[in-house]
C-alpha cells in the first residue's frame, strides 16, 4: 500500500533540479556606502562571487573583482570608495583583507603574509582610512593586534600578544581597551582605562562560566556584556570594569541564552536584544527602531526581517527578509518617506510554494531531557511510513535554527523527512545543557540523537527501515558513530568532512586552537587520561560493527578536521572488504565551496541515499 501510494504522490511533486538549492545566489550580501550613493553586492562571476557596485537609481553594476579561485568570504565599505574583503585559499582558512578601490578596480593583498590568517577586531567606521586587525605571522598560535592603513597597507603594531591573549575589545573610539586570556582552562578578563596604561586582570572565571564583552557604554566607561556569571542562562549586564563586578542585570530569558544586544552607532542607544527560541525574536528598547521594524513587517508580512547595512546618518537601510521557505530579497528602506524599493530576490529560481514547511518539534529523551529540534516533511504526501535523513548538526557546541537550509529543503523535495535535533551540548539553552555534554562523544550525545529516531518512529513519520544519516563535522562523527554503535538503526550514512578518531583529531587541531587544548580536554577527552573513554567513542576502533552502507566526503585541505580523519575510516573499512565511495577535492576545505564541487558531492549523495533508501530492493 505505501509504496503505491509514495509513488503516486512523488510523481505529482514536482522535481526541482539540483543546482537549483546549491547554485551561487543571484545577488546577495547587499550593503549600502556611507554616503548612501552606492550599493555593493556579491554576484557569480565565472561561478565564483565577486563584488559589483552600482549607483543608487542606476541599473547598472560594475563588477570590481576578479576573483576566480575562491569565493570571497565576506565584505564592507571603507568609507564611500574603498571596499575590503576577506578570502582564503583552497580552505584553508588562512583569511587575507584584500582592499578595491572603486574607480580604478585595484585590488590589493593588505595582509600578504603565508601561512598567516587575518581577524578583524575593529572596522573603525569613523575612518576611512584604517582598520584594526589581528594577525598570527609572528607566531601561528597567537594574534597581535595592529593598525592598518588600507591605502598604504602600512601596518602598525598595537598590542603584542604575550601569549595568552585570544581576543581583543575596543571601546567606541576605537581604543583597544580589553582582552580576553586564557591557560587553557580559566579565562581572565583584562582592562585597561587608556591605551597609555597596561592591562590588569579584573576577572577570572572557569572556562563553563563566561562574561563575554559586546561593547561598552556610550561613555566609555563600563561594559555591555553577555554573562552567565551565576546563572544558568546567558544574559545582558552592565559590567563594571573598575569594581569587575555586573552593575545591572538588562535582559533575560528563562528558557535561553541571550547573547546579542544592538544599538545605533549615530544616535548612541541601545536599539534591540535578540535572541533565539525556536527561531529569532527581538525585544525593542528604541522607540524609532520599533517603528521602523512594525512599518517594515506591515510591507512585507509572513517573512522574517533584519537590517543588514545603512548609510552614516541612517536614514537609508538595507532589509534582508527570509524564512523557513526563501532565502528572501533585499530592499532598500528609505525612513523619511517609510518607502520601500525592491533590489533583488536571492535565489529568483525557487518557488516558495514548492518548498517545505520546517516545524519546530520536541522529544524526551531516555534520560528525561527536552530536546527541541526541527522536521521538514516532503510536500504533499502523507506523513506515515516515510524515508527518513536524520541530521545532526556540526560543532558539536553550536546549534540548528529556523530558517532555509538548502540541504535540507533538497532532501525533501526528494522525498525524505528531515529530522534536526538540538542535542544536549548545543549551545543556547543554558550552561547545564551545554556541560552535561562533556566527554559524552559517542555516548549521550549520541543517545539523543538516537532517541530522536526512535520518537519518529513511534509518531509513524519514520519508516524503521529507510533512515539514513548525514551530518558535517561532529555531524559526520555522528554519522559514524550512529553506523558503529547503532548498527540497526540505520539504512545508510554520508559522513560530510567528520572525525573518526578521537586522538588524531585531537593531535591534528589548527595552531591557534591550542590556546584551547586543556578545555578540549575537559569537553571531549584528555588523550593521556581518558584513552578508554576516547577509544570507546572513535568509531574508527569499532568498524567492525558497521554494517550499513556508508558515503564519505572531504577536503583535502581542511585545518579544522585533517583528512586522515576521513582517510582512517575509509582505509579501515575497505580493509574489510566494504566498498566505500570516497570524495576527496584537493582545493577544498572544512565544506566544499566551489560549486562545482558542491554540485558533485550532492549529486553523489543523492544517488547513493536513492540506492539505499528509495530504490526498490
Amino acid at each position: 500500500m505505501t509504496s503505491t501510494h509514495h509513488a503516486t504522490v512523488a510523481s505529482q511533486r514536482r522535481k526541482i533540479p539540483l543546482k537549483y538549492f546549491f547554485k551561487k545566489p543571484e545577488r546577495t550580501a547587499y550593503q549600502i556606502s556611507p554616503d548612501g550613493k552606492h550599493i555593493a553586492f556579491l554576484k557569480p562571476y565565472k561561478r565564483r562571487q565577486n563584488i559589483y557596485v552600482q549607483r543608487l537609481g542606476s541599473t547598472r553594476a560594475v563588477r570590481l573583482t576578479n576573483e576566480l579561485e575562491r569565493d570571497i568570504a565576506g565584505f564592507f565599505w571603507k568609507g564611500n570608495h574603498t571596499l575590503l574583503y576577506l578570502r582564503d585559499f583552497g580552505g584553508d582558512e588562512n583569511f587575507h583583507l584584500f582592499a578595491v578601490n572603486m574607480p580604478q578596480k585595484q585590488v590589493r593583498d593588505l595582509t600578504p603574509f603565508s601561512g598567516t590568517r587575518t581577524m578583524l577586531i575593529d572596522e573603525l567606521i569613523d575612518s576611512d582610512d584604517h582598520v584594526l586587525i589581528a594577525l598570527n605571522f609572528r607566531t601561528p598560535e597567537v594574534f597581535d593586534a595592529y593598525r592598518l592603513n588600507v591605502h598604504t597597507g602600512e601596518l602598525v603594531l598595537l598590542v603584542e600578544n604575550p601569549g595568552n591573549i585570544t581576543s581583543w575589545n575596543t571601546d567606541h573610539d576605537g581604543k583597544i581597551r580589553l582582552a580576553v586570556s586564557t591557560d587553557g582552562v580559566n579565562t581572565t578578563l583584562l582592562y585597561r582605562k587608556t591605551e597609555a596604561d597596561a592591562f590588569k586582570p579584573i576577572l577570572t572565571t572557569n572556562f563553563k562560566e563566561s562574561l563575554v564583552p559586546l561593547f561598552f557604554t556610550f561613555d566609555n566607561a563600563r561594559i555591555y556584556a553577555a554573562s552567565n556569571l551565576g546563572r544558568d542562562k546567558s544574559a545582558i549586564v552592565i559590567f563594571n570594569p573598575e569594581t569587575g563586578k555586573e552593575d545591572e542585570l538588562l535582559f533575560q530569558h528563562p528558557e535561553v541564552d541571550v547573547y546579542d544586544l544592538s544599538y545605533s552607532h549615530k544616535r548612541k542607544v541601545l536599539t534591540a536584544i535578540s535572541f533565539t527560541t525556536w527561531k529569532r525574536e527581538h525585544v525593542f528598547l528604541d522607540k524609532l527602531t520599533e517603528q521602523i521594524f512594525s512599518s517594515l513587517q506591515r510591507q512585507l508580512p509572513d517573512v522574517e526581517i533584519a537590517l543588514t547595512s545603512e548609510t552614516k546618518n541612517e536614514d537609508v537601510f538595507i532589509v534582508r527578509t527570509y524564512s523557513d521557505r526563501s532565502l528572501g530579497a533585499y530592499y532598500l528602506y528609505e525612513l523619511a518617506t517609510d518607502s520601500l524599493t525592491k533590489l533583488a530576490d536571492v535565489s529568483p529560481w525557487l518557488k516558495e510554494d514548492e518548498l517545505c514547511e520546517m516545524k519546530p518539534i520536541s522529544y524526551t529523551s531516555r534520560d528525561g531531557l527536552t530536546i527541541h529540534g526541527y522536521l521538514t516533511l516532503p510536500k504533499d504526501v502523507e506523513p506515515k511510513q516515510l524515508p527518513v535523513i536524520v541530521n545532526p548538526h556540526g560543532g558539536p557546541w553550536a546549534r540548528d535554527v529556523w530558517g532555509f537550509n538548502p540541504e535540507v529543503q533538497f532532501l525533501a523535495n526528494r522525498g525524505y523527512a528531515v529530522l534536526q535535533m538540538n542535542f544536549r551540548g548545543s549551545t543556547g539553552y543554558g550552561r547545564r545543557f551545554w556541560e552535561i555534554s562533556f566527554k559524552k562523544w559517542g555516548k549521550e550525545m549520541q543517545d539523543d540523537i538516537s532517541d530522536g529516531v526512535k520518537w519518529l518512529i513511534e509518531q509513524g513519520i519514520a519508516d524503521p527501515k529507510r533512515i539514513g544519516i548525514y551530518g558535517g563535522s561532529y555531524g559526520g562523527y555522528a554519522v559514524l558513530a550512529g553506523l558503529a554503535f547503532t548498527p540497526d538503526l540505520y539504512a545508510c550514512g554520508v559522513d560530510y568532512v567528520g572525525v573518526s578518531n578521537l586522538f588524531t583529531f585531537m593531535k591534528t587541531v589548527p595552531p591557534y586552537w591550542k590556546p584551547y587544548l586543556e578545555m578540549m580536554y575537559e569537553m571531549v577527552g584528555n588523550p593521556d587520561m581518558d584513552q578508554d573513554l576516547m577509544r570507546s567513542a572513535s568509531p574508527v576502533f569499532h568498524v567492525d560493527r558497521i554494517k550499513a552502507p556508508l558515503f564519505v566526503a572531504q577536503g583535502a585541505k581542511d585545518p579544522r578536521v585533517n583528512i586522515e580523519e576521513s582517510n582512517q575510516i575509509v582505509h579501515a573499512l575497505r580493509a574489510r572488504g566494504i566498498d566505500v565511495p570516497y570524495l576527496v577535492k584537493e582545493n577544498e576545505g572544512h565544506g566544499f565551496r566551489n560549486e562545482e564541487n558542491q554540485f558533485e558531492f550532492y549529486r553523489a549523495m543523492e544517488k547513493f541515499l536513492h540506492k539505499h533508501l528509495l530504490k526498490k530492493k
